[in-house]
């Protein structure tokens, strides 16, 4: 029977599958049943420093909304003030009493002190790891890429003084050398880097002519830029590299493991398939396993990373040319 224990941000997990941040861990029932199916981990879904920001600013417009009253009438009510993160910290902390599998928290922030304080709060709840969701949108035309880089670094490197649990990056790709980010920050001793982050994408629709907000699942080939950067990263870095994004089958977690990864995140494939769906991904993986007679996910992971393969220019612009070259192929000539 094949093995499938890895590890994850140096936590020893019984299988590769992680189920990412998302609604899907927002519940403990639904929680349960992700360890039910076989999960090796979770990621609770993120504390969100914006959404605490904002329940502040309208807990402050319901209480100011009888200013005008008559001062007796105001006086009344005591002073009330929002509780921050409390709420969410209890909530990781019931996760955690509630399942036997590691529960690693999230958080993405926005100021450097606040990230330092809110990964001391997640700290204390007793998850197993910290994962720093560096989510960041471009709205300011004068900020340099270097400035956004060195600020995230500088936030990591705050973070990894302030607290003891292993600490995972969750990167998107939209730097200018993704390559060298993950380096920089694999310096400074982070313990794993999720590539990539799937960002929000709003649509437009044409009839209303206003924004609107789909849900941003994944879809089949989405996996394929993430293989490439962790097979340019393995062996390179001291970091796990978990793969996330496109994750929708057994194949696609093979395709993973052979580029490098320790491990996959997965949130989309469970949306449409359902949470019982997870358990036939690991059958597809032990099953591909044993037709290879592969006993591990050692014996074949980092397979086809760049160091591991003959065609140098596999990973290098000589396959656009090549590419190019074959198109009469597309085209049915």
């Amino acid at each position: 029977m094949a093995n499938l224990e890895c590890t994850y941000m140096g936590i020893k997990l019984k299988n590769p599958i992680v189920v990412g941040a998302s609604k899907l861990t927002t519940n403990i029932d639904t929680i349960k049943q992700i360890e039910e199916a076989g999960a090796g981990a979770i990621v609770c879904a993120s504390l969100f420093e914006e959404q605490i920001q904002l329940e502040r600013m309208k807990l402050q417009e319901e209480l100011s909304a009888h200013d005008d009253f008559d001062a007796e009438i105001s006086n009344l009510f005591p002073t009330v003030e929002h509780g921050g993160p409390k709420e969410h910290l209890m909530w990781i902390r019931k996760t955690k009493e509630a399942v036997k599998i590691p529960v690693i928290a999230s958080l993405n922030a926005v100021n450097k002190d606040t990230w330092v304080d809110y990964s001391k709060q997640l700290e204390q709840t007793g998850v197993d790891g910290l994962e720093l969701n560096f989510y960041y949108t471009p709205v300011e035309l004068k900020k340099t890429g270097k400035g956004i880089e060195l600020e995230q670094i500088e936030i990591l490197s705050a973070v990894k003084s302030a607290v003891n649990i292993p600490i995972t990056a969750k990167l998107s790709y939209f730097y200018n050398n993704p390559i060298n980010v993950v380096k920089q920050m694999d310096d400074i001793g982070v313990d794993a880097f999720v590539l990539f982050n799937r960002l929000f994408e709003s649509e437009i629709d044409i009839e209303t002519e206003e924004h609107t907000k789909p849900f941003n699942l994944s879809e089949p080939g989405d996996n394929r830029i993430l293989n490439r950067f962790i097979g340019l990263l393995f062996d390179e870095v001291k970091a796990d590299l978990i793969a996330n994004t496109g994750i929708l089958n057994g194949s696609d977690i093979v395709k993973a493991i052979l580029s490098g990864a320790g491990a996959v995140q997965i949130v989309s494939a469970l949306y449409t398939n359902k949470i019982s769906y997870l358990a036939t991904m690991l059958n597809e993986l032990a099953a591909w396993m044993e037709r290879k007679a592969y006993a591990s996910l050692e014996d074949f992971r980092g397979k086809l990373a760049r160091k591991n393969i003959p065609d140098p220019f596999v990973y290098r612009r000589a396959q656009y040319v090549d590419l190019i070259l074959r198109s009469n192929e597309l085209l049915g000539y």
